[in-house]
C-alpha cells in the first residue's frame, strides 16, 4: 500500500463540545486529526492520537474512539452506530468510547462523515453501510501495519478483540501499538471492502449497554441548556401569542433599571427578548415589560373554526386520490352491510423535557453556536445566514438533546433568534432559553386532521370496499412547498401508500379509495415523532375493528383475511397476537385490542389489555408489541424505544393543543397532559427480524399503540372512540 503522512493537530478552545448531524457526500478518509473541545477527555485527546480512518482514532492504550455524526436524543443511535463500527473493526468493545465531530469539520473535509441529520428513524438505517465500511477499512489498515512490521503477508494475520496475531510465528500485538503506522497507510477503496454477514455479528446485534448512560446518571453529561461560558449573558424571549401577529412596541424604560438587566432586543417583527446576567432576571423583566402586539385577523380563529374548515374537506371536490383501485364508492353503496365513521385527531406539541435553547457568540470574524439539534449542519447554515458570516467562519457545537421528536430538525427558529440577540452584544456569549409557556405556545405542532371512512362487507363477511378521505393540514405546505406536486401532497397519506419501502398499506382490498384534501390553518406544523403514521394508523386500524364487528368476525381473523399478500405485516401481527395471548381468557373486566401498521421501513403490531371502570377510568394493564426492522443492531435499545413509543402514544391519547382567540390554550403541563409513570403498563417487546432490509425503530411502534388501546376500549365499552383526546368522551388514563 502507498504510505502517506497525516497532518498535525490544531489547537482549539476546550469550550467546544460536539456531536453532529446534516447533509451528503464523502467517503473514507485519512487525514489530519480533528480539534475537539468541551466534554470528554477522549474527545480532547483525539486531536493528537492516530486517526486510522475518519471514523476511528486509536490511542496507545488501545482505546478506540469512534466518531459519530448523528445526533443523540436518548434513542441510542450513538451506541448502535458504534456497535456497527466496532463490529467491523474487531476491537475490544470494553475499550470503545465516542468522539464527537462538528458540522464545520465535516464541511471542511468535504463531508467525509456524510449525513449529519437525525430524524425519520434514519439514524442507523441511513448510515449503516458507510460507517461499517469505516470500521472495516480501519481493521484492514491496522492488520496491514502489523504485517508490514513483521514482514509477513497480511493474509497470515488475524485479529480478535483488538489483539493482532501471527499464528505461524507466535507473535502478537495490539491496535494501539500499530495505530501510528496504520494511520499513514492509504485507506482501501470502499468498493473492495466485504462487510460481515449480520448473522455472524458478535458486537452488533447484541444488547450492549449504552455508552452514554453513565454520564446521564452521574450528572456529568452537559446538555445545551447547561452550557456556561465566561462572561455569558442570558436571554428570555417572547413572541406574539397569536400566530401571524406582529410586535408593535414595547417600553424598555419600564425594566431597564431592574437588577442585572442589560437590555431589551427586538428579535424580529414578531418577538422581543430581555437580556440579563441570569436567565431568571431576564424572565422576570420580560414578564414586566409592557408589550403591544398587533394580533391580526388570526385572533378570530379557534378550535371550532378550524374543525369546521377541516369538516368541509371531507366532502369537497378538491381532494386527490393517492390510491383508487376498482370502484370503492359504488361497491360500498351496494354492499350487503356498510359502516361509516368520522375520526379526528388534534394538534399535539412535542413537549421536549429540554425547552428550546442555544448559546451564541458573535465576533468580528467568528460566529459560534452551542445548541441541541437534530440537524447540526442546518444549525450551522442558520448561524451563517443570520450572522452574515460565511460558513468557513462559523461553527456549531451540538450536544445531546433533552428530547427532539422532530422539533429540533429543519426548524432552526431558536438558532436564528439567539443569533439576532447575540449580534447586539458582540464578543459576548448569550444563552437564550425559552420558558415552558413559550415552548408550548410556539411549537411546530403535529398536524390536525379529520378522516371520513366507509366500508362494505358481503354476506360472507368479506371486506369488499374501503374508502378513506383525510382532510387536514399539510406539513409540506408549511415547511417544504416544493415537495407538493400539482397540489398533491402524498406525505399526508403516509402509511397508506401501496408502493415504496417506507410505509406501505398492509391489506389487500379489491375496491380501495384513499384521498387527501389539503386544509391548512394559521397554526405552524412540523414533524412530530411518527409524523402522519400516528393519525393514519389510528384511523385505519380503529375502523378495521369497526368493519370486523360489522362482518361478525374476530378482529385478528378479519385482519388475517386481508393480509395474504402482505407476509411481513402478517408475521408481526401473528407474533404480537401469540405473545399477547390473543383469544385466551382474561381477568374479569379486562379486554384486548389489536392493531398493525408499517412506518419508517419497519413493520409493527400491538396487543393491549385494558379495563374501563364505571367512572371512565382507563387502565392499560399490559401491552405486547412486535416489530420487524429487518436487522436488530441492539435489541435492548429496540425494547427501550418501543417502551418510549408507548409513552408517546399515551400522550396522543390524552393530550391536545387547542386554540382560543388564535392562540394556544395549553401553556404548561397542568393543562397539556403527558404520560405519567403510574399510567405505564407492563410492556413486552417481540423482535422478529428477517435480516433482509434496514428499517427504523424510534417511530414505528407509536402508530399501533393508540389504536390498540382504543380498540380495547371499544371492546370494553361497546362504543368506538373516534375523536381524541379521550377526555372528550369522559375517559381518563389512570
Amino acid at each position: 500500500m502507498k504510505k502517506t503522512i497525516s497532518g498535525k493537530a490544531a489547537n482549539i478552545s476546550r469550550r467546544r463540545f460536539i456531536v453532529g448531524s446534516a447533509a451528503a457526500g464523502g467517503g473514507l478518509a485519512l487525514g489530519f486529526p480533528l480539534p475537539f473541545g468541551i466534554g470528554s477527555a477522549a474527545a480532547q485527546s483525539a486531536a493528537t492520537d492516530p486517526e486510522v480512518t475518519a471514523w476511528v482514532v486509536v490511542k496507545p492504550d488501545d482505546t478506540c474512539m469512534i466518531r459519530i455524526a448523528r445526533s443523540e436524543m436518548g434513542q441510542g443511535t450513538h451506541t448502535g452506530l458504534a456497535q456497527l463500527v466496532a463490529e467491523e473493526l474487531e476491537c475490544d468493545w470494553r475499550k470503545v468510547v465516542l468522539a464527537p465531530i462538528t458540522p464545520g469539520q465535516n464541511l471542511a473535509r468535504k463531508r467525509v462523515w456524510r449525513d449529519m441529520a437525525t430524524g425519520g428513524s434514519r439514524g442507523i438505517r441511513g448510515s449503516h453501510e458507510y460507517v461499517r465500511q469505516g470500521g472495516a477499512a480501519a481493521r484492514m489498515m491496522l492488520l496491514q501495519a502489523a504485517a508490514d512490521q513483521w514482514q509477513v503477508p497480511v493474509s497470515e494475520v488475524t485479529v480478535a478483540n483488538g489483539i493482532i496475531t501471527h499464528a505461524a510465528s507466535g507473535r502478537s500485538t495490539s491496535y494501539g501499538k500499530v495505530a501510528g503506522a496504520a494511520a499513514k497507510l492509504t485507506a482501501p477503496d470502499p468498493k473492495s471492502i466485504k462487510l460481515k454477514n449480520p448473522q455472524d455479528w458478535k458486537i452488533a446485534g447484541k444488547p450492549m449497554m449504552r455508552l452514554d448512560t453513565a454520564d446521564k446518571v452521574n450528572g456529568a453529561k452537559i446538555f445545551s441548556i447547561d452550557v456556561k461560558l465566561p462572561g455569558m449573558l442570558n436571554a428570555a424571549i417572547k413572541a406574539c401569542p397569536v400566530f401571524g401577529g406582529k410586535l408593535v412596541s414595547y417600553d424598555e424604560a419600564k425594566v431597564s433599571g431592574r437588577p442585572g438587566v442589560r437590555g431589551v432586543v427586538k428579535v424580529s417583527d414578531t418577538a422581543v427578548a430581555v437580556v440579563a446576567d441570569t436567565w431568571w432576571r431576564a424572565k422576570k423583566a420580560l414578564e414586566a415589560l409592557p408589550i403591544v402586539w398587533d394580533e391580526g385577523p388570526n385572533a378570530k380563529q379557534s378550535s371550532a373554526t378550524i374543525a369546521a374548515h377541516l369538516k368541509e374537506g371531507l366532502t369537497s371536490n378538491d381532494a386527490f386520490a393517492d390510491t383508487n383501485d376498482g370502484d370503492a364508492l359504488k361497491v360500498i353503496e351496494g354492499a350487503a352491510k356498510k359502516v361509516e365513521a368520522v375520526y379526528s385527531t388534534p394538534f399535539l406539541a412535542h413537549a421536549c423535557m429540554e425547552a428550546m435553547n442555544c448559546t451564541v457568540r458573535i465576533t468580528a470574524d467568528k460566529a459560534e453556536v452551542w445548541m441541541p439539534s437534530q440537524n447540526a449542519e442546518a444549525s450551522l447554515a442558520a448561524l451563517s445566514t443570520s450572522s452574515g458570516l460565511p460558513l468557513a467562519q462559523c461553527e456549531a457545537y451540538n450536544h445531546g438533546l433533552g428530547g427532539g421528536f422532530g422539533r429540533r430538525g429543519g426548524n432552526q427558529d431558536y438558532v436564528r433568534q439567539a443569533v439576532a440577540i447575540a449580534k447586539q452584544f458582540p464578543d459576548v456569549p448569550v444563552k437564550m432559553i425559552w420558558s415552558r409557556e413559550e415552548d408550548q405556545a410556539h411549537d411546530f405542532y403535529r398536524p390536525i386532521s379529520q378522516c371520513k371512512l366507509s366500508a362494505g362487507v358481503d354476506q360472507n363477511g368479506n371486506l369488499v370496499g374501503l374508502h378513506m378521505r383525510i382532510s387536514g393540514q399539510s406539513i409540506n405546505a408549511f415547511a417544504n412547498p416544493a415537495a407538493i406536486k400539482d397540489g398533491k401532497d402524498v406525505r399526508q397519506v403516509q402509511g397508506l401508500w401501496k408502493t415504496g419501502n417506507d410505509a406501505q398499506f398492509g391489506y389487500t382490498v379489491p375496491n380501495l379509495l384513499i384521498e387527501y384534501a389539503m386544509r391548512n390553518t394559521h397554526v405552524p406544523v412540523g414533524t412530530w415523532r411518527g409524523v402522519n403514521t400516528n393519525q393514519n394508523g389510528l384511523y385505519l386500524e380503529c375502523f378495521v375493528d369497526e368493519a370486523a364487528k360489522l362482518a361478525g368476525k374476530d378482529p385478528l381473523e378479519f385482519r388475517r383475511m386481508l393480509m395474504h399478500n402482505h407476509p411481513k405485516h402478517l408475521a408481526v401481527l401473528n407474533a404480537a397476537a401469540e405473545k399477547g395471548d390473543w383469544g385466551k381468557p382474561l381477568a374479569a373486566g379486562v379486554h384486548r385490542g389489536i392493531a398493525q401498521f408499517m412506518g419508517y421501513g419497519s413493520y409493527s403490531a400491538a396487543v393491549a389489555e385494558v379495563s374501563v371502570s364505571s367512572k371512565g377510568e382507563v387502565k392499560v394493564h399490559r401491552m405486547v408489541l412486535a416489530v420487524n426492522s429487518g436487522h436488530a443492531v441492539n435489541p435492548a435499545t429496540i425494547a427501550a424505544q418501543v417502551e418510549g413509543s408507548v409513552a408517546y402514544g399515551f400522550d396522543a391519547l390524552q393530550s391536545e393543543i387547542s386554540l382560543q382567540t388564535g392562540r394556544v390554550a395549553e401553556l404548561n403541563f397542568d393543562k397539556y397532559r403527558i404520560a405519567h409513570m403510574v399510567q405505564m403498563p407492563k410492556i413486552e417487546t417481540v423482535i422478529v427480524p428477517t435480516f433482509d432490509f434496514w428499517g427504523g425503530i424510534g417511530e414505528p411502534t407509536i402508530c399501533v399503540t393508540a389504536p390498540a388501546v382504543l380498540n380495547a376500549i371499544h371492546a370494553a365499552t361497546g362504543k368506538p372512540v373516534r375523536t381524541l383526546p379521550i377526555k372528550n368522551h369522559g375517559l381518563t388514563l389512570v
